[in-house]
């Protein structure tokens, strides 16, 4: 248990009636954030606890995926601090090297300009002014949010400490012969003119056209299938299978290539299927991927047929047409040569798209700078299998290897002036120098630096250790390195997850950048579909904390997240802990108003009531199942156990219990006033992680404490009290079995009936007054008849219903509910009895039949005994 030593303050008269969030949050957090509570100490002897926030783009607004993580994340470094750990959340932003440029791009446009008019320097002035204006709108929303983020560290990939941090990896890696110059095909965006990552990348089925065109003449002729028709200027060969007799004899012959005056060869190449088609394909090494290592293999010419902006650059009659264009042209022309053997349209296929402004993607041939990933993503893949580095959930494991174990080397150029400019200079006399963040770029006439800025994953690649002070041995990098999880969607695992494992074990001398990497699922809407801006399913979380509370978002967030799954979400769902909200605020008002108080120590044993013992011994078992819970990133288990042990253990059944207690007043109720502040106490520090501001409130009122943030993390104390936990157990049993009857009824919740209540000589006839309030049940009375008896844990409860309940037709319900409880116990029965059946049927199928069994067995006691009870007709 916990020790309070703090004199609380006077108990409901700082509380209002009603909980009211927005009256609450906004001035919680500042106090928050004046107080210093988020800011940690690399001087502290406190161990250390670290999470760098994956930081959003400067471009962007709080949406679900970012309150849902953040969430976490926010839980997460809160119970530590409570722990004791000097405990780091580091918050930042990306500078989003296309999103940001486009976003000023778009405003010069409204001007009547493009970047190119300003100039480079003038440009990127424009984007830092920009940022400054607009950036960071997400950074005032995660404090909506409640995040306990540590805003004296905050960073941005721009700027001064993470852009030396960029040129040091890059020189290293340069001077380790890990970075290197080469033309390979790169994913183009005509658009935006700039190679782009592959997650940059949307695939979405188009409707195109497939078109199979007759190239060469006569028996030296073949058929290949294309969507891609205007690349067919740039075709360098046509390859079939070294195996397939079709084209055995024209390997190694030249044949025409329509629409030009030139002749290709036919190449024989495994990566053919001869099952597919035709068994032929066009090789255009210069235009598509899988061409171009055709082309390696069998040293290709490679013609680039079109320019940055996907404009044809070849071939009189095409030239200067775009490429759609172009497409629909050479197919015209080709039909016109009889040269079309099959035209199919619609065809639908999957096309890449530029994620940023839709435009389909050309593959292209293109000089750009790369990262030999081979020896980095080896490192990458051993700090896993050898444990230094665990994946949560850990069938996720296998999504990682195959990504690291598979990895291509990474184009890290990009065509834009907004981001880390490539640190290399050219001279006159064709030298190439790498200048490293302390050395002078080489002067001169005809010295000139590369264009190109750096991939915007690069420098989020250094983020676990550049936000430290890396490449200097900061105190923070020497307190807080390596980071304690990474917790992250698993769509991303293998674009940022494996590049800031990369960097942090090469930067790091072995040591990895987290101990674990937790990944989450992604939110979707209620009927599980992934929301878009696009459809009307999407959601700005802001609208629900302004409605329902911050805490009642966050709540729901962390009550869907079960590792590794996506996590569907609906308004309905804030609203419910909205109200867990409300209920957590009533009854805790409730339970200063009846003397709840955390002075002194707790009772000892002997002085307490076995409704006392059973909420201590569940309450410890719930710290204990929590902790267990948050070790495993079980964020939904634990939301759940703490829902149902605040929601239902303390105030529907302690608090109950205990009315009657509180009622009579004496010692007893200063003894119970005692345990209930404990136990509410106990209760708002294992629910503050998640839902901060009503338990903050609640709490410094209850306790007269400083704060929830730098209090104590509640400890198992061991106490258990197993038998007093059957005790109640029977109780409940008792009341929930007559309540069920009262309203089959029809009775009203408010309705006193008079009862009779043999308890015999069991423990329950302790609780009899508590059980009669609960109920409603008065003394029987002289004139009392039992008209109904209940078979009950220990005993059995009359109840006098005359003149509330027909008997001939309750008599008649039950008899039909009887008789279909016969039929459930009869088919089990029947099925369990069939040797075939049991032989050929699963496991579950058989437990869960051997369930309904038991069920049907219950149903059909209770049922009779009910029966039985009824007077005679």
């Amino acid at each position: 248990m916990t020790e309070n030593t703090q004199t609380p303050s006077s108990p409901t008269s700082e509380l209002p009636t009603t909980y009211a969030p927005a009256e609450v949050e906004g001035k919680l957090y500042e106090r928050w954030v004046e107080r210093g509570y988020f800011e940690a100490d690399a001087k502290s002897e406190k161990p250390a606890y670290t999470i760098v926030i994956p930081p959003p783009n400067v471009t962007g607004s709080l949406h679900l995926g970012h309150a849902f993580q953040h969430t976490l994340m926010d839980a997460l470094t809160r119970r530590k601090r409570m722990q004791g750990y000097e405990s780091l959340w580091l918050p930042g932003m990306d500078h989003a090297g296309i999103a940001t440029q486009n976003k000023v791009e778009q405003q010069l446009a409204e001007e009547g300009k493009s970047r190119h008019d300003l100039g480079r320097e003038e440009f990127t002035d424009r984007v830092w002014k920009w940022k400054e204006e607009y950036g960071g709108k997400i950074l005032g929303q995660m404090r909506r949010l409640g995040d306990g983020v540590d805003w004296s560290r905050e960073r941005f990939t721009m700027d001064e400490g993470l852009s030396k941090a960029v040129q040091t990896i890059f020189k290293r890696l340069y001077d380790d012969e890990l970075i290197y110059r080469a033309e390979r095909i790169i994913n183009w965006c005509p658009r935006c003119l700039t190679a782009i990552s592959d997650i940059e990348v949307e695939y979405q089925d188009d409707a195109g056209e497939l078109v199979s065109i007759r190239y060469g003449e006569g028996e030296d002729s073949l058929v290949v299938a294309t969507t891609r028709a205007e690349t067919m200027l740039g075709d360098t060969a046509v390859a079939v299978h070294p195996d397939d007799e079709r084209y055995a004899h024209l390997i190694g012959k030249q044949i025409k290539l329509p629409l030009t005056d030139r002749t290709i060869p036919v190449v024989a190449d495994t990566h053919v299927d001869p099952e597919f088609g035709t068994g032929a394909v066009k090789v255009t090494p210069a235009h598509d991927p899988n061409d171009f290592a055709i082309g390696q293999r069998h040293d290709l010419q490679s013609l680039t047929v079109m320019d940055e902006h996907g404009v044809i650059t070849v071939h009189g009659p095409f030239l200067g047409l775009d490429r759609f264009e172009a497409r629909s042209a050479i197919v015209g022309a080709l039909r016109e040569q009889g040269r079309i053997v099959a035209e199919k349209r619609p065809y639908m296929h999957s096309v890449g798209h530029c994620s940023r402004c839709k435009t389909t993607v050309e593959p292209r041939l293109s000089m750009q700078w790369w990262v030999k990933v081979g020896p980095l993503a080896q490192a990458a893949g051993d700090a896993v299998r050898d444990g230094r580095v665990k994946i949560h959930p850990e069938d996720m494991s296998k999504r990682y290897f195959d990504w690291v174990d598979n990895m291509h080397d990474w184009c890290i150029s990009r065509q834009l002036w907004w981001g880390h400019r490539i640190p290399i200079w050219y001279g006159p006399e064709g030298q190439v120098v790498c200048v490293g963040p302390d050395e002078q770029p080489p002067t001169g006439e005809g010295w000139t630096q590369d264009a190109d800025v750096l991939d915007t994953w690069f420098s989020s690649g250094l983020w676990p250790f550049s936000t430290l002070g890396w490449p200097e041995r900061t105190p923070d990098l020497e307190k807080f390195y390596a980071t304690d999880v990474l917790l992250t969607g698993h769509d991303i695992i293998f674009f940022w997850v494996a590049r800031m494992m990369m960097f942090g074990l090469y930067a790091m001398d072995g040591v990895a950048p987290f101990h674990t990497i937790a990944l989450t699922g992604l939110v979707r809407d209620e009927f599980g579909k992934k929301m878009s801006k696009s459809n009307p399913n999407a959601v700005d979380p802001l609208d629900w904390m302004d409605k329902y509370g911050s805490d009642a978002v966050r709540f729901t967030l962390a009550k869907g997240a079960n590792p590794g799954a996506d996590v569907p979400i609906g308004e309905d769902w804030v609203q419910a802990s909205s109200k867990f909200a409300n209920k957590i605020w009533n009854a805790t008002r409730f339970a200063l108003m009846n003397g709840a108080t955390i002075e002194g120590e707790l009772p000892p044993v002997e002085r307490l009531s076995a409704t006392d013992r059973w909420i201590l011994s569940r309450l410890n078992k719930t710290v204990a199942q929590v902790d267990g819970y948050y070790e495993d990133y079980q964020f939904s288990k634990l939301s759940e156990a703490l829902y149902h042990f605040a929601w239902d253990e303390v105030f529907d059944w302690y608090v109950e219990l205990s009315k009657t207690t509180f009622f009579a007043g004496g010692e007893q109720a200063q003894v119970s006033g005692r345990v209930l502040g404990e136990v509410v106490d106990v209760m708002l520090r294992l629910l503050h992680p998640i839902v901060p501001f009503v338990t903050e409130t609640l709490w410094t009122t209850l306790t007269g404490g400083e704060s929830l943030v730098i209090a104590d993390w509640p400890k198992d104390s061991g106490f258990r009290d197993e038998a007093a936990e059957t005790e109640i157990a029977s109780v409940q049993s008792v009341i929930t079995e007559v309540r069920r009857f009262r309203k089959e009824q029809g009775l009203q919740d408010g309705q006193k009936v008079p009862a009779r209540l043999d308890l015999g000589a069991t423990a329950l006839g302790a609780h009899e007054a508590a059980i009669r309030q609960l109920l409603r049940l008065q003394p029987e009375g002289d004139s009392f008849s039992a008209t109904a008896t209940l078979p009950v844990a220990g005993g059995t409860v009359a109840l006098d219903l005359s003149g509330t309940i027909d008997v001939a037709a309750e008599r008649k319900r039950l008899t039909k509910d009887l008789g279909a409880a016969e039929k459930e116990k009869q088919q089990a029965e029947a099925k369990l009895g069939n040797e075939a059946f049991i032989a050929k049927a699963p496991d579950n199928v058989v437990d869960k039949i051997k369930g309904r069994l038991a069920k049907a067995e219950a149903d059909i006691a209770r049922l009779q005994a009910q029966l039985d009870g009824l007077p005679a007709a």
